[in-house]
């Protein structure tokens, strides 16, 4: 089989046609699909956000938790966007159906893994992330059940990146949007019993989440298997299953490390924030789940990107690859501006839609003033480590992002706080961001 043979063979095959006319059309569907996954937590933040201060501060102890669990297995992802596109660009589509097979299946097997060594080691990661006796009790009723469902949803998630490697981004995007309007419709009324349905607060928003990944699990089963047909039917080929590990693993391990490095720095910025109180925690929760809106075009173009980058790359077509990353940075900084001035228009109204706490809201503004000016720049990071990742090249992706979160970020905001406070810490994620954006865009 090759890649005109495929069903969808007129979006396939990325080596030819306008770089920037399959860019748009990989990324588009791709904004909608990011908008549904950020909706999952940030509608559970807004709700869990109604039943006071201390749910809100608990929930928000648990973002870089979550984050930190999701991107570890997101290292997979990249590798099997990475591993399948460059197939399919060296024509060997049959390769590239077996990798997708025994990377679902291995991804669902770490998510799992990671899960129980997660709910395990609970108390002791949350309590050192400075949690107290008023917050624990949030994060009890939500994170069980929360790493159940993290474990299902590596699942369509692995799926989907194998299907956006073959130039098909509408059909993922489909199973991330239904995932959020499952969880839209289900989280109101658990956590605030409504319908007949028992009142369960913060457990309820979990429920919610793993009731609608449950049904994202099966939709992204169907997509992959019925729909796309990019399953082997003549077997489980473990007969090459050492080969499809070893491809994604030259990719996956590298990738996993650099992915959680950015929500690892984020658990010790909320860390050292929690030394500010209480207060400062909440706010930081609401400025990630809420500036994560920023990210959306950058990660859909990355996310668009990957698969033409790699199909190029396998053809040896680089100076196709080229013009897709120009493209890409030229959209990063345009969104980037947009994103800045609406967030600096409307900052204050963001804190009051997530709290009444006036320090809460002074925090969340102030936030949106400072920061949100350098995400241009900061996202240069995010756009080239993607780019060298869909290249097969994950070391110099990881060299990127250790450099800015671990040797710039952390030492930043420790200074910063120290000296300045609150605001001192919001100061050194700007500054980071652009020294970072400006030095590796140069060097790449």
């Amino acid at each position: 089989m090759s890649i005109k043979d495929l069903p969808y063979k007129n979006k396939g095959n990325l080596i030819e046609g306008p770089v920037r006319d399959h860019l748009v059309r990989l990324s588009l569907p791709m904004v909608w699909a990011l908008l549904a996954v950020i909706s999952v937590q940030l509608v559970d933040t807004f709700f869990i956000a109604m039943l006071g201060i201390h749910e809100l501060a608990g929930i928000s102890f648990t973002f870089p938790v979550t984050m930190l669990i999701s991107h570890l297995v997101f290292g997979l992802n990249v590798a099997m966007s990475s591993v399948v596109s460059r197939l399919i660009g060296e024509k060997r589509i049959d390769d590239a159906k077996r990798v997708t097979l025994h990377g679902v299946a291995l991804a669902f097997t770490v998510s799992s893994i990671i899960a129980l060594i997660s709910y395990c080691l609970l108390d002791t990661v949350f309590y050192a992330l400075g949690a107290d006796e008023n917050t624990m009790p949030v994060v009890r009723d939500y994170m069980p059940v929360w790493l159940i469902s993290s474990a299902l949803l590596a699942i369509p998630v692995n799926g989907n990146s194998a299907v956006r490697a073959t130039g098909d981004t509408y059909l993922p995007s489909l199973v991330m949007i239904s995932i959020a309007f499952i969880n839209l419709a289900l989280a109101p009324v658990m956590i605030f019993g409504l319908l007949g349905f028992p009142r369960l607060e913060v457990f309820g928003a979990a429920l919610a989440t793993l009731v609608s990944y449950m049904c994202g699990t099966v939709f992204g089963l169907y997509v992959l298997v019925v729909k796309k047909n990019f399953i082997p039917h003549d077997g489980l080929h473990l007969d090459k299953f050492k080969d499809s590990l070893k491809r994604l693993a030259v990719i996956a391990i590298p990738a996993g490390i650099t992915n959680i490095i950015g929500p690892a720095t984020s658990a010790i910025v909320v860390a050292i924030l929690a030394m500010q109180g209480q207060a400062a925690v909440a706010a930081f929760g609401v400025v990630t789940r809420v500036e994560a809106f920023s990210l959306i075009f950058v990660i859909a173009l990355a996310l668009g990107m990957a698969p033409i980058v790699g199909q190029n790359w396998g053809a040896g077509l680089y100076g196709r690859v080229h013009e897709a990353i120009k493209l890409a940075i030229i959209f990063n900084f345009i969104w980037s501006f947009l994103m800045a001035v609406l967030f600096g228009l409307f900052a204050q109204e963001i804190g009051i839609m997530f709290s009444d706490d006036l320090e809460v809201i002074a925090y969340v503004t102030l936030f949106f003033w400072m920061v949100p000016v350098t995400y241009g720049f900061g996202n240069l990071v995010f756009g080239w480590s993607s780019a060298f990742n869909a290249m097969g090249e994950p070391q110099r992706a990881f060299y990127m992002i250790a450099t800015k979160s671990l040797i710039l970020t952390i030492p930043a905001v420790y200074i910063g706080s120290h000296f300045y406070g609150v605001p001192g810490v919001f100061m050194a994620l700007a500054l980071v961001n652009v020294i970072s954006g400006v030095y590796f865009h140069a060097s790449s």
